[in-house]
Order: C-alpha cells, then sequence, then structure tokens
C-alpha cells in the first residue's frame, strides 16, 4: 500500500490553503523520498513546478531559458513514484491528505489563473 492509496480514503473537504507538507518520491527507491513544508497551498504548487524546472535545468543544463507546457509538466508529475499533500485546514484544526491528481488539478487551475492576469 502506497502513501497515496492511503490519502485517498479520506473524504473530501473544502480546499483549505494552510500550511501545507509537499511530498514527493521521485523513483520506487524509498531513499528517494523527500518532502517540503511551505506556507500555503499555492506556494506548495508553484514548488512542483519548481522541481520540473529544476529537472529541465539538469537536462538542458546549457540552455539559457527553459519554457514547457502544462503537458510536459504533468507527464512529470504522471512519472513520479509518489507525490502527495498535506494542507492545514484552519476551520477543521487538521491536516488534510490530497493524492497526485488532486495537486494536478490545482497546478491547472493556478496555471489557468496566472495565464489569465
Amino acid at each position: 500500500n502506497n502513501f497515496i492509496s492511503e490519502l485517498s480514503n479520506y473524504p473530501a473537504m473544502s480546499t483549505p490553503n494552510g500550511h501545507t507538507i509537499l511530498f514527493v518520491m521521485p523513483s520506487q527507491k524509498p531513499t528517494s523520498r523527500t518532502y517540503a513544508d511551505f506556507e500555503s497551498l499555492t506556494e506548495a504548487l508553484e514548488g512542483v513546478c519548481k522541481i520540473y524546472e529544476e529537472h529541465l535545468k539538469e537536462l538542458n543544463p546549457s540552455s539559457l531559458s527553459i519554457t514547457y507546457d502544462i503537458s510536459q509538466l504533468f507527464d512529470f508529475v504522471d512519472e513520479l513514484s509518489d507525490l502527495a499533500c498535506l494542507i492545514f485546514n484552519k476551520e477543521q484544526r487538521m491536516y488534510e491528505p490530497k493524492d497526485k491528481e488532486w495537486i494536478k488539478e490545482k497546478i491547472y487551475s493556478m496555471l489557468r489563473k496566472q495565464a489569465g492576469k
């Protein structure tokens, strides 16, 4: 049983935007697991984008600028062995677990809002 399948057993609640802990497992190796904490969900979603941008920089060290579209970002996210987050809900006074698909939906919404500005 992986972390995401365990998280998906929890009931869905309204979307909080509090302190967020992002869990990333790039490969099947347990030693590849890492986490980062952010002040908000938005910062965590931007963090996922930054992880991908760093990956692209490693693949293209001589490039001065990096461009990508959302489908490439989502392919990268899908290739991660595991991605999940816990978001603090102030009203419930607890952390809510969210899985990879939920994170992708929120990244999509965030990038659409940014593109509309």
